[in-house]
């Protein structure tokens, strides 16, 4: 890499995690409030709507639709859901905790991939492996460095014991 392409990557990094958490962030806000996007705001999970009865209930397709059908509108589920899509989104928007966002968020996505199988337009590959490949390249990478809390989160002694943390 030369001096240019070498400072301009920690700024790409940054730019990628920042926009990836604001995906995760949008989906938590969008199925919490029922913004319109979405979700309909008679489906707002504050007004009672369930945030995986769509996805889940609907949108699931192939070998494990019966799975996901059957977990579809789950208190348990919405609220591990909701849970993942807050806290993978404010830690790639912070910068903090890359490890534990790549993989949860690599895990949630892998996940989603699985419930649309095979995709519409590919035999297999569509873009929830390429989000989860992307989170595992930002954490590996040390992307919350940048325009992020990253530093001084692994900074902290709590982190600095726990490096599992980082």
């Amino acid at each position: 890499m030369n001096g240019r392409t070498g400072t301009a990557v920690p700024y790409l990094l940054a730019g990628i995690r920042l926009t990836l958490g604001w995906v995760f962030l949008w989906a938590f806000l969008d199925k919490l409030f029922g913004l319109g996007r979405g979700t309909p705001a008679a489906n707002a999970w504050l007004d009672g709507g369930s945030p995986t009865a769509g996805f889940l209930g609907k949108a699931a397709t192939g070998p494990f639709a019966g799975l996901y059908h059957s977990m579809a509108g789950n208190a348990v589920v919405d609220v591990l859901f909701m849970m993942a899509l807050l806290g993978i989104g404010t830690a790639l928007i912070l910068g903090i905790g890359m490890r534990i966002a790549a993989a949860a968020g690599a895990l949630l996505t892998v996940l989603m991939w699985t419930a649309v199988l095979p995709p519409a337009t590919n035999p297999f590959m569509d873009d929830h492996l390429i989000y989860a490949a992307v989170l595992i390249l930002l954490a590996l990478l040390g992307a919350g460095n940048t325009w992020g809390l990253g530093r001084r989160w692994t900074a902290t002694p709590l982190v600095r014991r726990n490096t599992w943390l980082t």
